[in-house]
């Protein structure tokens, strides 16, 4: 058994490459401004589920070096781990155009904001995933963004940026 090609040896890799990506995320964190006159700053959110990331990844890396050093031929981690050819995988072909969608997500947020690109991202991971009720997979993908954005606008007083749909932030400052 090549320990290098066994699913123990790719959570390792995760782990690290995890890792990596909350630290470096943590550290970008630390250049939000600060914004006046609110408690919940905008860096708290991200910095919570950064910790998570890196709390797990963590977790995983020393589950994955212990189950290296210990593991046998008959554990379920030996098995030779998959491939991460898209052409055969169609799980590994979804993983890229969710990475994709994040990409064009960030891409866009300041331009079109939160609830269209949340709306638009969330729509075509439920046809992905198999979901068909039109109705229900449109309202679902409207309805959560705005109601994670009011709750942020109005409670948690931070201001998330809205793009073409800042008309609707005025009309609940009215409320």
């Amino acid at each position: 058994m090549k320990r290098t090609r066994t699913l123990a040896f790719s959570n390792l890799a995760g782990a690290i490459l995890f890792l990596c990506l909350g630290i470096w995320a943590f550290v970008q964190t630390l250049g939000f401004a600060q914004v006046k006159g609110t408690y919940v700053q905008p860096a708290l959110f991200p910095q919570i589920m950064i910790a998570g990331l890196v709390i797990f990844s963590a977790a995983l890396l020393v589950q994955s070096i212990v189950k290296l050093k210990t593991m046998g031929e008959s554990d379920p981690l030996a098995a030779p781990a998959a491939t991460l050819n898209f052409l055969k995988d169609k799980g590994v072909l979804y993983a890229l155009v969710v990475i994709l969608l994040c990409v064009l997500f960030v891409a866009l947020f300041k331009p079109l904001g939160y609830v269209i690109c949340s709306a638009a991202v969330s729509f075509v991971i439920m046809v992905m995933i198999g979901k068909r009720n039109w109705v229900q997979m449109a309202l679902v993908s409207v309805l959560v963004p705005l109601l994670m954005w009011f709750v942020f606008y109005k409670v948690l007083t931070v201001n998330i940026p809205m793009g073409p749909l800042k008309v609707l932030a005025e009309l609940v400052d009215k409320i």
